[in-house]
């Protein structure tokens, strides 16, 4: 009797990373806005030449404000993008349902269209047919784009974007909170900030870190000295 080889097991040679958890995207653009947004209030009180006092309180009431308002449009941008595609796949589950061999013969010509042969295709589809989650499945992913497994958690990114957008807004304010009396200090942490926001963010893309940063003090100072711009253009003084 010939023994048969035994064969080796698969080697995993690579890490995904996570893309589709739902945090990124609200944490970089928290960030991005705490450290921007609160840095030109800062910079547009304290041009009015207010007190310390006032450009702290100012700063505070932004951060707070911020967060929470960034927090609560996540958590009803993310669930409302959820429930537009949970109302969708009842669609679908319906139509596989009450519609089956219309969803097979389309489902055949989908694996067509990629390439694959039409005998292999009806075969594929008509044994993925059979179980009807492993159905609603591939149907949501080729019709859709979506998987229903890994919709992004509308808590997860209110408190990405809550948090986030508190560290970035504490930032510039902090020379104020510690008795400083000018905006230079506050200024070179928010750009120093908004760098390094950058060079974090190319650890989850395939950017070089100096451009992942460059880019991102760009915008932000772009952004800045355009809100900046038009507080000065209004000139608005603070009691």
């Amino acid at each position: 009797m010939t023994d048969v080889p035994e064969l080796p097991s698969p080697e995993v040679h690579h890490d995904h990373r996570d893309v589709s958890g739902g945090w990124l995207r609200p944490t970089v653009f928290g960030m991005m806005d705490g450290l921007v947004s609160n840095f030109a209030l800062i910079a547009g009180v304290a041009g009015a030449s207010t007190s310390s006092q006032g450009v702290s309180l100012a700063g505070l009431a932004g951060l707070v404000g911020g967060a929470f308002s960034m927090a609560t449009g996540e958590y009803v941008s993310v669930q409302s993008q959820n429930e537009a595609a949970y109302a969708e796949l009842e669609v679908e589950a319906h139509e596989l349902k009450h519609n089956a061999a219309s969803e097979l013969r389309e489902l055949t010509e989908m694996y067509i269209a990629r390439g694959v042969d039409p005998a292999t295709a009806a075969s594929v589809a008509s044994q993925l047919s059979e179980d009807p989650d492993q159905a609603l499945l591939i149907h949501a992913q080729a019709e859709l784009g979506v998987d229903p497994h890994q919709l992004p958690s509308p808590w997860t990114a209110a408190l990405s974007s809550i948090g986030s957008f508190s560290v970035g807004a504490l930032i510039p304010l902090l020379p104020y909170l510690f008795g400083a009396k000018h905006l230079l200090l506050s200024a070179v942490l928010a750009l120093a900030a908004l760098f390094v926001a950058g060079m974090v963010t190319s650890r989850f893309t395939s950017r070089a870190w100096w451009f992942a940063g460059l880019r991102q003090l760009g915008l932000g100072v772009l952004a800045a000295a355009v809100t900046f711009g038009v507080g000065a253009l209004f000139h608005v003084a603070v009691g």
